[in-house]
């Protein structure tokens, strides 16, 4: 099984590591960073992923996981050549899937049309302008399609995929060695129980989308 994690400039790095974390740990499973080039993209950060191929050595794959980030608005404003390969390979894939705003990348691509979706709260208005319906969970299926909420949410997302693919107990397995078992020391995770002054400080000093 062929997992391809399409990567483009401004991407948010745990948005595809996280996920990559989870679902390489599968049996019998590949894992292809991709991009419009080879070599390296930069994140919306400070990191840098090498990608292994370019978008358009591959045709087809098992599982597309398509990041989120600042990026996303450039690619769905401005890189088509992008949008139409997700489009095209959707139809190859087993599972399509997206973390945070990559989501807005399916829905350019006109997967998500009358579909259930989520992503990160603060792109939900973009996502339902592609004729999504937003739902504020942190994994969503419709069909082949799985859609995580913010960043943080892809690895619940990987998680669920990866049951499907390999089963509870192998799904379980990874989560124990990962040891992903979240404590967080706040309880603001989430739109809902974030209070104004957090919601503030996210608009004055993190929103960059």
């Amino acid at each position: 099984m062929q997992i391809v994690f399409a990567l483009y400039e401004g991407f948010t790095p745990l948005d595809a590591v996280g996920p990559h974390e989870v679902l390489s740990r599968l049996p019998g499973v590949t894992t292809v960073f991709a991009a419009a080039e080879r070599g390296p993209v930069r994140s919306d950060g400070t990191l840098t992923v090498s990608a292994d191929a370019a978008l358009d050595e591959l045709d087809r794959c098992d599982v597309l996981v398509v990041p989120g980030g600042p990026g996303t608005r450039e690619v769905v404003l401005g890189d088509q050549r992008y949008v139409d390969w997700v489009r095209r390979v959707h139809r190859t894939t087993r599972w399509t899937t997206s973390v945070c705003s990559g989501s807005l990348i399916l829905g350019a691509a006109g997967l998500l049309d009358g579909l259930p979706a989520t992503t990160h709260w603060g792109a939900r208005k973009q996502l339902e302008a592609t004729g999504a319906t937003y739902v504020p969970e942190r994994v969503v299926t419709a069909g082949k399609i799985v859609t995580a909420a913010g960043v943080s949410a892809g690895i619940d997302m990987a998680l669920t995929l990866a049951a499907r693919i390999g089963g509870d107990v192998a799904a379980q397995a990874i989560q124990l060695w990962i040891e992903y078992d979240p404590r967080p020391p706040f309880d603001s995770g989430s739109l809902p129980k974030a209070c104004p002054e957090v919601l503030d400080f996210v608009t004055a000093h993190l929103a960059t989308g």
